[in-house]
């Protein structure tokens, strides 16, 4: 009886207040949980491309892309762990070698991973056509989201909530938006200059948004009436012929507009339980730089 009413009266234990071992599956089932793979195009990859998931986790880095220099960086910083947007590869590597470059050997990635101990996972389309990721463009140019996109994901439940292209109202005050001032906030929030197609005294209302390649959501945009497209890249030919037919367009550049997906990551991984002093984020911010911006 002693010994119950003793027990009773314990505290505690401090393994009772632990926080649980990571291990990459359990990093990699977190965030298949908000980025399932299911959403995911049937030609992707998504979560663990190259790794063991029963390997515990040191430190996990982020990156747009799973460079080999991002993954040597990944290891020299003591992550085991590199959490990526783009994938690794699409179609399987048909030679691994110790290069610089998948130009130089596609499976140059993989080989540099297995090498330096790095687990690699990406989380490509299924994080493009999440609800998270649908807000990130519109809510850091102050746009005023609608909730609903223009292309609805495969798997979305006709709620047009998930998938590509976020519509959203353009009001930025009690004055109308010209092409212009809509052009200007972009470059001050990106701090790059975008490539406009369009008329720039022309009044906006409506824009659609889309990270990446715009893919379909510029026919689609054009159809639905909307005024400006604001995307990562659009081929130019499909620019021409959409700017012609009257849809104006705000081209960012692929990474640009992609490179805010990794903060996402970071904080859904922090979200989950993930301690912030296990993260390390690699910076491909000036993969590329604009000559102006150079001072000889």
């Amino acid at each position: 009886m002693e010994k119950q009413e003793a027990l009773a009266k314990r505290g505690p234990s401090s393994l009772s207040n632990a926080r649980p071992a990571w291990t990459v599956g359990l990093l990699e089932e977190a965030l298949l949980r908000e980025f399932p793979e299911r959403d995911a195009e049937e030609w992707d990859r998504t979560g663990l491309v190259v790794g063991e998931r029963a390997c515990p986790v040191a430190k996990v880095a982020f990156a747009l892309d799973p460079t080999v220099s991002a993954i040597r960086e990944a290891a020299a910083q003591g992550a085991n762990v590199l959490v990526t947007h783009h994938p690794p590869f699409l179609s399987a590597p048909d030679s691994f070698a110790p290069e610089n470059s998948v130009a130089q050997s596609p499976g140059a990635g993989v080989y540099a991973a297995i090498r330096e101990g790095v687990a690699l996972m990406c989380f490509h389309t299924a994080l493009d056509v999440s609800p998270a990721a649908a807000r990130v463009l519109p809510g850091m140019l102050g746009l005023s989201f609608t909730g609903k996109v223009i292309e609805p994901a495969r798997t979305d439940t006709g709620e047009g909530v998930k998938g590509y292209g976020q519509l959203s109202d353009v009001r930025f005050g009690e004055e109308p938006v010209t092409l212009a001032t809509l052009a200007a906030r972009v470059t001050a929030v990106f701090g790059r200059q975008p490539r406009v197609w369009g008329d720039f005294d022309r009044v906006v209302r409506r824009a659609v948004t889309a990270t990446g390649s715009a893919g379909g959501c510029g026919r689609a945009a054009l159809a639905a009436g909307v005024d400006c497209l604001i995307c990562g890249e659009v081929k130019y030919h499909e620019a021409l012929d959409l700017s012609e037919a009257g849809l104006a367009i705000i081209e960012l550049g692929h990474d640009v507009s992609e490179l805010p997906l990794v903060a996402l990551l970071v904080r859904t991984a922090l979200a989950a339980g993930l301690d912030e002093d296990r993260v390390v984020v690699i910076d491909q911010a000036s993969n590329w730089r604009l000559p102006e911006a150079i001072r000889l």
